[in-house]
């Protein structure tokens, strides 16, 4: 089996430390090793989800080949993140929940550090960047192309030919409707209704969403 680590001991991180059980139920693949985490109140602690064995140092001085799992659900701090592993010794696969749901599984295209929760349906021929978070029942349409460092919330619906770009943030149960173009560095408030293409460093809410000072 390969060690496994996750980069945040929150709530968050606990959730993917129980994907990586999940996957192992169907296929033993992670030897799950704990977490890494900047927090200094954190460091050296323990539960029942795992040690926390140090911040971004110990990380970058890990000594054996350690797959890492980045959950961080802000994606300006989770790209920062990235950047800062020097280590390479580390590296990034995709966790994809057993419970995912893949229409054409083998004309879907993936980067690398995808986060796939639980519940979630990707239909065909989408073409997903890296370091990207999809957080549990999300339906991804047909033709769809997800860039990089995306937090994804749950219960968000992607609808077909949809183009999200860079470090953008969807609430809770928000909609982008087919064919629509996300940017960068967008946000959308939870339940907001995206109707119209984005513009980038903006921020959307309502049904319809209408962007609104940060």
């Amino acid at each position: 089996m390969k060690d496994i680590a996750v980069f945040g001991a929150g709530g968050f991180g606990k959730e993917v430390s129980c994907l990586i059980r999940l996957i192992n139920e169907k296929n033993p693949v992670w030897n799950f090793v704990g977490f890494f985490d900047d927090n200094p109140v954190l460091r050296g602690t323990k539960d029942e989800y795992g040690e926390v064995h140090g911040g971004m140092e110990e990380l970058n001085k890990w000594e054996t080949p350690l797959a890492l799992a980045i959950a961080i659900g802000n994606p300006v701090v989770l790209k920062k993140i990235v950047e800062n592993v020097t280590n390479t010794n580390i590296y990034f696969p995709n966790l994809i929940a057993p419970t995912t749901v893949f229409l054409d599984e083998k004309s879907v295209v993936w980067g690398k550090g995808n986060i796939i929760c639980s519940n979630c349906l990707i239909s065909l021929r989408a073409k997903i960047g890296n370091f990207n978070i999809f957080n549990g029942y999300i339906p991804l349409g047909h033709d769809t192309v997800i860039g990089d460092y995306n937090v994804v919330m749950p219960s968000v619906n992607i609808s077909g030919g949809v183009q999200i770009g860079d470090c953008n943030f969807l609430g809770v149960q928000s909609v982008v409707l087919q064919y629509l173009k996300i940017g960068n560095n967008v946000r959308i408030g939870a339940n907001s209704v995206m109707m119209r293409n984005s513009k980038d460093n903006c921020l959307y809410l309502g049904n319809p969403a209408k962007k609104t000072s940060i």
